[in-house]
């Protein structure tokens, strides 16, 4: 009963979208109407059929299957697209009428239903450009990798760290993901930058550690002069998935964790590795998640993974939120060089022109969301992210991978 009602709901509100369809297609030609009806129709009816194809599988299953997230949200699109049709031309009706009122308060204007295709005409224009872009950056920029290099001059780097080279991924979110092709292109984007260290910033599945089986055959070969080094971000914890007891969760936990050391990538658990690179000490110091934000979970123990590093001459921190750095590792941490974030993904939606502008809804939440920052001596990179997660694409703002160069400079 619930799903009769659910489809009788979708073709009565296509039916009512239609009428505005009608009316801007008052003068084509009847091919050319013809042809647009069969178009507008088959979308409901493609959904309906869709809906029925999957309504035997349970939740988990089309959870975790990346072809049923991308179909569900080309739907969604089309639907928004019909909604802000409608709302459109609801508004420039509204706008018309009230402009025509004052104008017949001062001539002899008289008001006819005369523009109402050429209104209904802007409206499916003006709603068909957001479908068109997002459409667009699911075909064409779920995997467009853009390299972001990046020179940081660090005050008194000692010179056998001259030019340290180090590549950053983060927000791989696996669950997402539908097939292994262009993820490979990607791998191999990152070894060729032939770096000496290799950071994942978190992220890795959307809930569970299932997500990341079928793909660790190709992340597992990531290589990098003196290793691969990873943390978890709050999608790492399965704490936005329904477990059965905390046993279960736990266990998902510990799948995910095994699953990074198959890979040979070294985890840390609020912990650091001290590296020995040229003979100078490297410190890798990677926390739990932490955000200043009440929205999002403190396992993070700093101060625990710093404990050790003191004497390292370079200190490099991996922390998945970039909330995290002037919350807590600016103001308490002052030796720390450089920190590693994520988190943000820019939105996966903005404008950007490299060297000149760059914007995203995310910036009215995070102050650093995209990019190098720096307060004093220290710098937070914030990595755009090499997944997606919800909206299966990204417009203006591109799946990245960083490639860091350190420079020395004096204080």
């Amino acid at each position: 009963m619930r799903l009769l009602f659910f489809c009788l709901l979708i073709l009565g509100f296509d039916l009512i979208a239609f009428q505005t369809v009608q009316l801007a297609m008052q003068d084509f030609a009847k091919p050319v109407v013809l042809g647009i009806t069969i178009i507008y129709w088959l979308i409901p009816v493609a959904l309906i059929a869709w809906i029925l194809n999957n309504q035997t599988k349970d939740a988990a299953t089309l959870a975790s299957d990346g072809n049923v997230r991308i179909n569900r949200t080309i739907f969604q699109l089309f639907y928004l697209a019909k909604f802000l049709l409608l709302f459109i031309f609801l508004m420039l009706q509204l706008s018309t009428l009230f402009l025509s009122g004052i104008a017949a308060l001062f001539s002899s204007f008289n008001f006819s239903n005369n523009h109402a295709p050429l209104l209904a005409q802007m409206s499916v224009l003006l709603s068909g450009i957001p479908l068109l872009l997002m459409i667009y950056g699911m075909a064409r920029n779920r995997h467009r990798y853009i390299i972001y290099e990046v020179n940081v001059p660090i005050v008194n780097l000692p010179k056998a760290l001259e030019g340290l080279r180090i590549v950053q991924i983060s927000d791989v979110h696996a669950g997402s993901f539908t097939h292994k092709a262009p993820l490979k292109k990607g791998i191999e984007l990152i070894n060729a930058a032939k770096a000496d260290l290799v950071f994942f910033t978190g992220d890795l599945v959307n809930s569970i550690a299932a997500e990341m089986e079928p793909y660790t055959d190709v992340f597992d070969k990531i290589r990098a002069k003196h290793g691969v080094f990873s943390i978890l971000g709050n999608h790492d914890y399965g704490d936005y998935a329904r477990w059965p007891s905390q046993e279960a969760k736990l266990t998902n936990l510990n799948r995910l964790i095994h699953l990074q050391k198959q890979m040979g990538w070294h985890l840390l658990l609020n912990e650091n590795r001290l590296l020995s690179i040229n003979g100078e000490k490297v410190a890798i110091i990677g926390v739990e998640n932490y955000s200043a934000s009440p929205r999002f979970s403190k396992y993070g123990d700093l101060a625990k993974a710093y404990e050790g590093s003191q004497l390292a001459a370079l200190k490099l921190l991996l922390s998945h939120d970039p909330s995290h750095w002037e919350d807590q590792v600016a103001p308490d941490r002052p030796d720390i060089a450089i920190t590693f974030s994520g988190h943000t993904h820019g939105a996966q939606f903005g404008i950007e022109i490299e060297g000149w502008f760059k914007w995203s809804p995310v910036k009215y939440f995070y102050k650093q969301w995209a990019g190098l920052y720096q307060k004093g001596q220290q710098f937070l990179y914030v990595n755009r992210g090499f997944g997606y997660l919800g909206y299966p694409g990204r417009v203006g703002i591109l799946p990245e991978i960083t490639v860091m160069n350190l420079r020395g400079t004096e204080s």
